[in-house]
């Protein structure tokens, strides 16, 4: 005879316990171990159980291969909206991530138009609605220290930009104190452009990526940097593809939050006159990039970020100075890194903690690890399964990529809340990414 169900205090059945609608098998990195477990997901996507052996609904056993989260990246282009031409959109974009292994990324606000103000917030976000592949966090663009309390209540985030870029001007210096402050008071994550374009050079004798260095030269992103001080109690600063050794060390001991990216680990300066490798701020001499991967690999620098920012092969075929800046990255970037960690050469710790913990606990997201409560964004790599990068085989519509032959892991899965949307590298998903904002405090850890 079954037993009857007990009853609160007040009459009332307790609710059932959520029941598991998947199990993801496979083998996990634990405690900086890989062993064999099993993930339990819910039918609203969260991770309910973590364990050796689980019951309850569908089982998909992945075998060797290991379970890994969804990349978060903070920092992406997406170039929409945009001019006709535009090499990037939304769509293709985001499916670009999907299959890259990132779940959720952070879209920057200076598109055609810019995104500084609510009107063109909402309209970024209707064009988003069933076009995004994965999660989008959409930032606005910290421009006037009155537009920032109304865009605060929409936007994910804000990022600043100290130098020029598309139709945003930089504040003025006098008017930064109080763009920080109205910034500091949201408690949102602001993600900083620091060049100081007062020390650009208008020429010089070097060409080509040597000739961009030495126009924007270190001197300026350490300037960008020391302009925003003192910074305003509260403030959430996170610093932008960082590309100096000394600027990580200090923002690094002074616990402020910054990202590198692929390019300025991967690449150096002096690969001629290809614009396909201009970037801003420009790739730096090979100490310099040496110096930076090896802080990289040893944990001492808290974000990878792709900083994905396509242009079409015409325009980057124009003489270097002419070209515009940007490459494309958010369908090469793990998978670079993965290859490096199959090669030894970096930690898997090292990596899941760069491209999703630290970046998901930045943007207040329950994501970035495998825990009890998470968002069931999860990935599934063999690193048995080498390939190499190739533009024919990407899925960037400009066609091209600074990585083309390099080595790479492809992630073989991808996991959505759950729901698959990339299976043996094609993407089988309904562009069912949403909109997000934090929903914890960032910076903090969410509760687990």
């Amino acid at each position: 005879m079954p037993r009857p169900r007990r009853r609160s205090r007040d009459g009332e059945a307790p609710a059932r316990a959520p029941s598991i609608d998947l199990v993801l098998a496979g083998r996990l990195l634990v405690g900086g171990h890989i062993q064999p477990m099993e993930v339990g997901i819910g039918a609203d996507g969260r991770i309910l159980a973590i364990g050796k052996s689980l019951r309850g609904g569908e089982r998909h056993d992945v075998g060797d291969s290991i379970i890994l989260p969804s990349a978060v990246d903070c920092h992406a282009h997406f170039r929409d909206p945009g001019p006709p031409d535009a090499p990037e959109t939304f769509d293709s974009g985001t499916r670009q991530a999907a299959l890259g292994g990132i779940g959720a990324a952070v879209d920057m606000p200076n598109t055609t138009p810019p995104t500084t103000t609510v009107d063109r917030l909402s309209d970024k976000a209707d064009r988003a609605q069933g076009r995004i592949a994965v999660d989008l966090l959409l930032y606005a663009g910290l421009t006037a220290p009155e537009r920032v309390a109304p865009l605060s209540r929409h936007a994910a985030g804000f990022k600043l930009y100290m130098s020029p870029t598309t139709d945003i001007e930089p504040p003025r210096m006098e008017r930064l104190p109080a763009l920080l402050s109205a910034a500091a008071a949201t408690r949102l994550p602001v993600h900083v452009h620091a060049e100081e374009p007062r020390l650009f050079r208008e020429t010089t004798e070097l060409e080509g990526t040597e000739g961009w260095n030495a126009r924007r030269p270190p001197e300026a992103e350490m300037q960008a940097f020391e302009r925003l001080h003192p910074l305003p109690g509260g403030l959430r600063l996170h610093v932008a593809h960082v590309t100096l050794p000394s600027l990580a060390s200090r923002i690094f001991r002074e616990g402020e939050s910054f990202e590198v990216t692929p390019q300025h680990l991967l690449l150096s300066a002096g690969r001629g006159a290809d614009a396909r490798w201009k970037v801003n701020p420009p790739l730096r001499e090979p100490p310099a990039a040496a110096e930076l991967w090896e802080m990289f690999r040893r944990g001492l620098i808290p974000i990878l970020a792709s900083d994905h920012a396509p242009q079409s092969a015409e325009v980057k075929s124009r003489p270097f100075f002419d070209a515009p800046s940007g490459m494309p990255g958010a369908e090469t970037m793990l998978p670079l890194f993965l290859a490096r960690v199959r090669d030894a050469e970096l930690d898997l710790s090292v990596l899941v903690r760069a491209v999703a913990d630290r970046p998901a606990r930045l943007l207040g997201l329950p994501q970035g690890r495998i825990a009890i409560g998470h968002r069931a964004n999860l990935l599934v790599v063999d690193f048995r399964k080498r390939a190499e990068i190739h533009a024919n085989a990407l899925h960037a519509p400009c066609g091209w990529t600074a990585f083309e032959g390099w080595p790479a892991i492809l992630p073989r899965e991808h996991y959505l809340d759950g729901r698959r949307i990339v299976e043996d590298g094609e993407y089988v998903g309904a562009h069912e990414g949403r909109l997000l904002r934090p929903e914890f405090a960032p910076g903090a850890a969410p509760a687990s």
